[in-house]
């Protein structure tokens, strides 16, 4: 039995090699081939260039042990997650699939959603063809160990032509402290298909625990979806995810990712726009204080002519909070006329918030358009001036600038309850509903 080089990722490994044969092949060797890929990578320090700024020492000091327990859980602590406009909604509390606090949704519809035993019987094909695919792990040992310990998981199909009206909804939920959990989705949008998809993380515990998640996206030419991805960790948890993007040809992949929860976050988004004429919108937002740390990097890889992509990525960090940025365009030789923006602005509301961010282009074609930009700073004094003016208390003002930074972002996801929702959070957190 072979031995983790790195103690923690032994541990964390404990059962993997306990875990049930599948009844397909293809899927055992791929939990094999990341459970050696485990065994022989390290946990990240900041010597490492990519994680220099993000220490996971706290993390490697935590005793866990991996989810897998029967589900006890009331659907009426569910309230404050439920989304109304979602047509199907799938649970998975500390890691495991809740049936009886999910729905399938209007098979009418189109759109197929399934948790992973399921989809592997109605879904055989795609699922094989995507699943442990897109998300590499050779180098990631965090896709290593949720790979390792692949059993459980949401699966999204979207059919050919079809037009999802009503949001899908992954829902996964921490219950217990001292838990391991490593949530999987997988979504594939076939061809001139169109769905959005929730995925949220919210904590119902107040003890530290980990969420490794892995999400994958497979966009078949002319599909167009929007991903919605919503962390609401609680502030002792520590929240490590992999988002993994394929675009086809003229497809369309629209990104909003809001991050407010856990004492530290990290998320890996890459976005492979492999079709000519594929494209990507992203927006992201970090709403962190006390200690926190928010960390994100994307990598936006233009590998055809014709390709579009957009990035505004906004950080609100009070306290003695810190968040970092690390966005790449990269432009391959050949993809020609690529029209690419990104950028990050950041407001520090306290002496002891500090941000990183580092937005990079490598070009390797040379008829195209790209741009970048960061800007890190105060609250604009000549707007607090104004709002002081007009009669607001300079608390008020300072709240109501902050809100209005952060709502830029929130207000562009076009799912009504979600923006409520998110708005009373980002106003709880910026007091400006005083």
């Amino acid at each position: 039995m072979t031995t983790a080089v790195h103690p923690y990722i032994e541990s964390l490994l404990s059962g993997t090699r306990e875990l049930p044969r599948t009844p397909h092949a293809w899927l055992d060797e791929r939990r094999g081939a990341a459970l050696e890929r485990a065994n022989a990578l390290s946990v990240p320090t900041t010597r490492d260039e990519e994680w220099r700024f993000t220490d996971l020492s706290q993390l490697t000091r935590l005793q866990l042990r991996a989810g897998g327990g029967p589900v006890n859980l009331a659907a009426a602590a569910l309230a404050p997650c439920i989304v109304p406009e979602a047509g199907a909604r799938l649970v998975f509390v500390d890691g495991v699939y809740a049936p009886a606090l999910s729905t399938a949704g209007d098979e009418a519809s189109g759109v197929r959603v399934a948790p992973l035993a399921e989809a592997l019987q109605s879904e055989v094909r795609c699922v094989e063809a995507n699943l442990a695919r897109l998300a590499r792990f050779e180098h990631n040992v965090f896709a290593a160990l949720n790979t390792a310990h692949l059993r459980d998981g949401a699966v999204v199909v979207v059919p050919k032509g079809a037009a999802c009206r009503k949001p899908v909804h992954v829902l996964n939920v921490a219950t217990q402290g001292g838990i391991a959990a490593y949530p999987r989705c997988l979504v594939v949008a076939e061809s001139g298909a169109e769905c959005t998809v929730i995925e949220e993380y919210f904590a119902l515990t107040e003890d530290a625990y980990f969420t490794n998640a892995v999400a994958e996206i497979a966009l078949a030419p002319g599909a167009r979806l929007r991903h919605i991805k919503l962390q609401r960790e609680n502030g002792r948890g520590f929240h490590i995810a992999t988002c993994a993007v394929s675009v086809a040809k003229d497809a369309s992949y629209i990104s909003q990712t809001v991050s407010l929860g856990a004492r530290l976050s990290r998320y890996d988004l890459s976005v492979a726009l492999n079709g000519e004429g594929a494209s990507a919108e992203i927006d992201g937002l970090a709403l962190i204080s006390g200690r926190q740390l928010a960390d994100t990097h994307t990598l936006i890889d233009h590998a055809q002519p014709n390709g579009r992509s957009t990035q505004l990525h906004k950080t609100i960090v009070d306290g003695a909070a810190h968040a970092v940025f690390s966005g790449k365009i990269f432009v391959r030789p050949g993809a020609q006329l690529t029209d690419s923006s990104q950028q990050s602005r950041n407001l520090l509301l306290s002496d002891k918030a500090t941000v990183d961010t580092k937005p990079q282009l490598e070009i390797f074609a040379d008829d195209v358009k790209c741009a970048h930009g960061a800007t890190v700073g105060q609250l604009d004094a000549e707007q607090l001036f104004y709002l002081m003016s007009r009669g607001l208390p300079e608390r008020a003002a300072r709240n109501l600038l902050t809100y209005a930074f952060g709502a830029a972002v929130i207000e562009r996801i076009p799912v009504r309850s979600v923006v409520m929702r998110l708005e009373q959070a980002v106003m709880a957190q910026t007091g400006a509903s005083t």
